[in-house]
């Protein structure tokens, strides 16, 4: 095993990325976070806030470093900010930066679904994205999650608010599943891959053993509280979607809600030699709540 004393980390603001800064920190890993928007600083940590990550303020700061987890992206897009600017773009950036700056590994969180038969738009980004890093002549490992889940993750968050309405809405049927993922795995993996040759220049599922319908999981996770679950149209979600700014579902959220991609977790599994956190279990026992 090598061992590293620097990671940057892109993103440092966002959900993964506090979990896997804490994670690090704890591990005494000399890190450097970077966020357009500030952020509470952990030990053996420097903080960056960049509005635009302008590479004359962050060369110098970063040049050297072992490994770049590249975190930043967004899954809903607006006329300020689209999935091409910041999936493909920003990320040919950071790939751009990471060369000049002499750091070796690329670690990066694509999403479950992308492949070269993809249609959607989102997908669509981040396999451009995924191409530049592969062309880049950098070591990588190109993650592809499913749902991550802590107790603050945004899927948990509107189930959270859902809840204290008293109503939690599905979209269609239910019958669709997903496949998700625990944070305290998540973070584990992604660590381990800026140290494991073995995650070398290798495209990864990032899923949990558990295969469950959406219907069932929001079941799981209201048991024990005073919530009714009521079943809305479809096309009522996706009108929503598109018209309503606030919407608790963007376009794409939907499609990738009932795409019911599964990924796989056998390979995964073998690869990390990890025991997983059962997320059913967790939703069993409350501790999602």
């Amino acid at each position: 095993m090598v061992k590293l004393s620097k990671i940057v980390v892109t993103g440092a603001s966002g959900f993964i990325a506090k979990n896997l800064r804490k994670y690090l920190s704890e591990k005494n890993i000399d890190l450097i976070s970077i966020s357009r928007n500030d952020f509470k600083k952990f030990k053996s940590e420097s903080r960056i806030i960049s509005k635009d990550y302008d590479e004359k303020k962050l060369l110098q700061l970063i040049k050297n470093s072992d490994a770049l987890i590249h975190l930043v992206g967004i899954g809903q897009q607006s006329v300020n900010s689209d999935y091409n600017m910041i999936n493909t773009e920003f990320t040919q950036h950071i790939v751009n930066l990471s060369k000049k700056a002499n750091i070796q590994k690329i670690v990066y969180l694509s999403g479950l679904g992308v492949s070269t038969k993809t249609t959607l738009g989102y997908f669509i980004s981040k396999y451009n994205a995924e191409n530049f890093i592969i062309n880049s002549g950098l070591d990588y490992t190109i993650f592809r999650p499913s749902y991550i889940v802590g107790t603050d993750d945004m899927f948990t968050k509107y189930l959270k608010r859902q809840i204290k309405n008293g109503e939690i809405n599905i979209p269609g049927s239910g019958t669709y599943s997903i496949q998700p993922i625990h944070i305290s795995d998540v973070v584990k993996i992604i660590f381990e891959s800026t140290l494991q040759p073995k995650f070398k220049n290798k495209i990864i599922d990032l899923v949990g053993p558990d295969f469950i319908t959406f219907e069932k999981y929001v079941k799981l996770f209201s048991k024990g509280t005073k919530t009714s679950i009521k079943k809305i149209k479809l096309e009522d979600a996706y009108y929503d979607a598109i018209t309503n700014p606030k919407s608790d579902f963007g376009v794409d959220d939907l499609n990738i809600l009932i795409g019911n991609f599964k990924g796989n977790h056998e390979k995964l599994k073998k690869i990390t030699n990890m025991k997983f956190e059962s997320v059913i279990g967790l939703l069993q026992s409350g501790r999602l709540l």
